[in-house]
């Protein structure tokens, strides 16, 4: 199939990514995408980086005042598998209440996870979970995990589940508490709201 040819100079600048990406996406390993723009797409090429790193190609052809022709082509049927991190690393800096010391947040993903980092005695106040199920990992440190039926001691290692709808808390013992939540993807994000034990 020849190159599909995209000129962006007259889309409306919040509409160029979202159209490039939907075009990228409906390719086939193999196909490219030719962009037509009037500068270097520096930007464009940095949300590709990080979304697909390895997965598609970026070859300039014009590179003129004004005029600027990119080959996008399409190397791997999904994302590639890859090494986002290392929780050792994000662990190590002191912590002096509590953090969101790292979190999954590239467009397309069927996930979301975060690093939460809580400082010897701090705590997430009682609150009532979203409609997702999560998975929790105690990385480092001890505490405990209040739950309806009462407190849950966690320490290094554990695995936690947290059902949709639950109510939940967290709290750090001497060593401080890290733990890694997974759960689906949600739009918008997930948020803490406040427990309202009337719910």
């Amino acid at each position: 199939m020849p190159d599909v040819t995209l000129d962006v100079r007259e889309i409306p600048k919040p509409s160029r990514h979202p159209k490039i990406f939907g075009i990228f996406d409906s390719l086939a390993v193999g196909e490219a995408l030719i962009l037509v723009n009037d500068h270097d797409p520096r930007h464009l090429h940095d949300e590709f980086e990080e979304k697909l790193p390895g997965g598609y190609g970026w070859e300039y052809l014009v590179r003129e005042k004004r005029d600027y022709r990119i080959r996008i082509s399409k190397v791997t049927e999904a994302a590639p598998a890859r090494r986002l991190g290392n929780t050792a690393e994000l662990t190590q800096r002191e912590v002096d209440a509590a953090d969101v010391a790292w979190k999954l947040d590239f467009g397309g993903r069927g996930l979301d996870s975060n690093l939460i980092r809580l400082a010897p005695g701090g705590e997430i106040a009682t609150h009532r979970g979203g409609e997702v199920d999560v998975l929790v990992h105690v990385l480092s440190g001890s505490g405990t995990l209040g739950a309806e039926t009462g407190d849950v001691a966690v320490t290094a290692g554990d695995l936690l589940w947290l059902p949709h709808h639950s109510q939940r808390s967290f709290s750090a013992g001497p060593d401080g508490l890290d733990y890694l939540t997974v759960h689906t993807h949600r739009e918008p994000s997930l948020t803490i709201e406040p427990f309202d034990p009337k719910r």
